[in-house]
């Protein structure tokens, strides 16, 4: 079958967008151009689009643990049984795939085209996308956890493949040829028998609407067969971001639109007890709201609202918790639930009787923000028929409809989530508060009405990266093989946990994770950040591994190899060895470099860092990163490269900086003049290897190599000074603490 071109640029497509006189008076952009719609169009607006062309209805298989939707009277979307997605042929022959995956900088608006344009056998310029509308896009549970790639990736390119089938068909029937005998080249289906039959897709589906499936199964387009694929695609929203012009919920402004600012407690476990909003109600302009425990202050300009706010009296309840950065390790080993076995293998105690030595150590972590560049934003508006439409910085459009259908007491259909560009998620926006708080107070005031939280509120209301405590107790023997390893986590859950060493003698347990609060045991909300859970025990056990390679007197990259039988991590960690340039030595070797190792999303990744310290201070900087992954089958390389560079960047932050401070349930931090993210200046080299895997099918790519971060750059930093760190953030006093104690 031949192939279409790689095209990257995108022509006019004025004519696949709805008219303007089609959608709702005082519509907004949703969507930035490149999406394929670019005003809020109504359902039946979208029918009546689309009844110009061919909608190909499918049902797939989906992959293991793709969640898929069913309704219910109560309106609560659980897994089912069927998966249906849709994808448009215009009768111009472009292709509109619609997904509920939004975009939040990490390129899926780039890289699911071009699964779709390759099965399609289009070009990858005719293919547009709408992402994350709960009315036009198939149900979807969230953009997190790198899955997009992994579990909608196959179905969008079954979907693709089965119009390709029933197009086909529809050609084989007007072409009056044998479809053995028909190929596809750039969205024209012709007769390799006969040049002059041919027919493009958009001439197949001109004036009509026609509902088929293909009987059958679509064959999926071999690996060794893509030409979009596998090659670098320029990002589409790339232009717009640098010069501007994106939108994001904060900038979607309906006519008569109201700012809300809402009156906050102190401290977490502060309870109002009394409220005295007069004086806010006289200003000109102001209108108070108050529903439940909800009290905001709303008016047309948001400085005017926020003086409202600050003429608010209220009385709270001190917060009861007594917890700070201090004394929050003992708490969690305290509060934390009892010890849940994630992996095992062999007996622990057999294998510590094996052993010439046991090396047992404790390592630490603080709360760490998610601290994107937007923060949470929402706008809502309750239409003349009681609809209420939420633009949302969110990563879950389809679960937050159903929380705002509760909160409001309507059924689910009576509410629209739309998504437009998200300014940084990290999981962080998961979970969408601004959001509700826009819908009640739009419903309360009967006016749309704007949600922006402050950075004070982002800082207050986010639900941090947990603290972790984490124990480790392993064993080596005379040959310098690890024996025994015996792995306790309290807090950050069992993401990348479990070793892949080979050992005989193993237990991982978890106590309380990332996604549960479990027994109260934190102070205040935690949730997932860009690989959740996972920071934490590679930073343990990469730590530690590095400490039993030392223990044994030896290279610590040839320590590794000497433990492990697995294929894949082998071949990254002596690709990332070969790319740095790495000849052995023991630590400390007063070089300072550093070697991690992990597996997280499918995606197996080797880390090596160069790094200086500064005796007199405890500065640390890191010189150079080189990153090696094994991610098989790639979409995007580019996309890939930029993730992995992105990762190491924003690892930096949770390795030497990042730590929330709190007091009694008061967030200290309130904005970044004293929590601090990476500076450009500290931006190290970057240099990365993707493995060529074509047998693999494509893992994650957003989160795997910033799970390396601490542990390669802490034992750089033993390398270099030979003192261990074995708490995180890496900070000046922790380093010349560590220092100080080594001698």
């Amino acid at each position: 079958m031949t192939r279409p071109n790689a095209e990257t640029t995108r022509p006019n497509a004025e004519t696949t967008r709805p008219n303007a006189e089609t959608t709702r008076p005082g519509a907004e952009m949703i969507v930035p151009e490149g999406w394929g719609f670019v005003e809020t169009i109504d359902r039946r607006d979208f029918l009546k689009l689309t009844s110009t062309g061919v909608l190909v209805m499918f049902s797939v298989t989906p992959p293991k643990g793709a969640m898929r939707p069913v309704w219910n009277p109560a309106g609560i979307q659980r897994p089912s049984p069927d998966f249906n997605a849709f994808l448009h042929i215009g009768a111009d022959g472009r292709v509109t795939c619609l997904v509920g995956k939004i975009e939040m900088g990490q390129g899926i608006m780039t890289s699911l085209p071009q699964l779709a344009a390759d099965e399609l056998n289009v070009p990858l310029s005719s293919v547009d996308l709408v992402m994350g509308d709960t009315d036009l896009c198939p149900f979807d549970m969230g953009t997190y956890g790198s899955l997009t790639t992994r579990t909608l990736g196959p179905v969008l390119r079954a979907a693709a493949a089965e119009a390709r089938a029933v197009l086909v068909q529809m050609a084989a029937e007007r072409l009056k040829v044998d479809a053995s005998d028909l190929e596809v080249t750039d969205g024209v289906v012709s007769a390799k028998s006969d040049r002059s039959k041919r027919v493009s897709y958009g001439e197949l589906t001109a004036g009509k609407r026609i509902e088929r499936r293909f009987a059958g199964q679509a064959a999926l387009e071999k690996v060794s067969e893509f030409t979009i694929v596998g090659k670098s695609a320029p990002r589409r929203d790339a232009i717009e971001k640098v010069t501007g012009k994106a939108r994001y919920a904060g900038d979607i402004a309906p006519p008569e639109a109201l700012h809300a600012r809402i009156l906050r407690a102190p401290a977490h476990g502060a309870t109002l007890i009394k409220v005295d909003t007069s004086a806010a109600g006289k200003m000109p302009g102001v209108r108070v709201v108050r529903d439940g425990e909800l009290v905001a202050v709303l008016h047309a300009h948001r400085d005017e609202a926020e003086k409202a706010l600050r003429l608010i009296e209220a009385t709270f309840t001190p917060s009861p918790s007594t917890l700070d950065n201090e004394n929050i390790f003992a708490h969690l080993e305290q509060a934390a639930p009892e010890a849940r076995a994630v992996a095992s293998g062999g007996n622990v105690a057999e294998g510590e009787k094996s052993a010439a030595q046991v090396v047992e150590q404790k390592y630490l972590k603080g709360y760490v923000a998610h601290a994107p560049m937007e923060t949470h934003s929402a706008v809502a508006s309750v239409a003349s028929d009681g609809k209420v439409t939420v633009w949302a910085s969110t990563q879950t459009p389809f679960p937050l409809q159903t929380q705002v259908a509760r909160a409001l007491k309507l059924p689910v259909e009576k509410v629209r989530i739309i998504t437009p560009y998200v300014g940084g998620g990290f999981g962080g926006k998961s979970a969408s508060a601004q959001a509700i708080e826009a819908a009640r107070l739009a419903v309360a005031s009967g006016k749309p009405v704007r949600v922006i939280w402050d950075r004070g509120e982002e800082f207050f209301f986010d639900t941090f990266d947990p603290a972790a405590v984490i124990t480790i107790r392993a064993g080596l023997d005379s040959s310098k093989r690890i024996v025994s390893w015996d792995y306790a986590v309290i807090g950050a859950g069992e993401r990348g946990a479990a070793q892949f060493y080979d050992i005989p003698h193993h237990r991982t347990v978890v106590r309380g994770g990332w996604n549960a609060n479990v027994n109260a045991m934190h102070p205040f909300g935690i949730g997932p950040w860009r690989a959740p859970g996972a920071n934490a025990n590679v930073f343990a056990r990469e730590s530690h591994i590095d400490m039993l390679a030392a223990k044994a007197g030896m290279d610590p990259v040839e320590f590794r190899l000497l433990n492990l039988k697995d294929a894949r991590m082998k071949r990254v960690l002596q690709a990332v060895a070969q790319k740095f340039g790495w000849t052995p030595k023991t630590a400390p070797s007063r070089r300072g470099f550093g070697i991690s190792c992990g597996v997280d999303a499918g995606t197996y990744v080797a880390s090596i860092a160069e790094v200086k310290v500064d005796a007199s201070t405890g500065a640390v900087q890191v010189v150079r990163v080189v990153c090696a992954q094994d991610m098989g089958v790639l979409v995007n390389p580019d996309g890939a490269k930029q993730q992995i560079e992105g990762c190491i960047t924003m690892g930096l932050g949770y390795t030497l900086a990042e730590e929330v401070r709190f007091k009694n349930g008061v967030v200290l931090d309130k904005n970044f003049g004293t929590y601090t993210l990476p500076h450009f200046s500290w931006v190290p080299a970057i240099e990365t290897v993707i493995l060529d895997s074509p047998d693999i099918p494509a893992q994650g790519g957003g989160e795997p190599a910033i799970i390396n971060m601490g542990a390669v750059v802490a034992n750089a930093v033993f390398d270099a000074v030979g003192a261990r760190v074995v708490q995180l953030p890496l900070t000046r006093a922790r380093v010349k603490e560590a220092m100080a104690r080594a001698g």
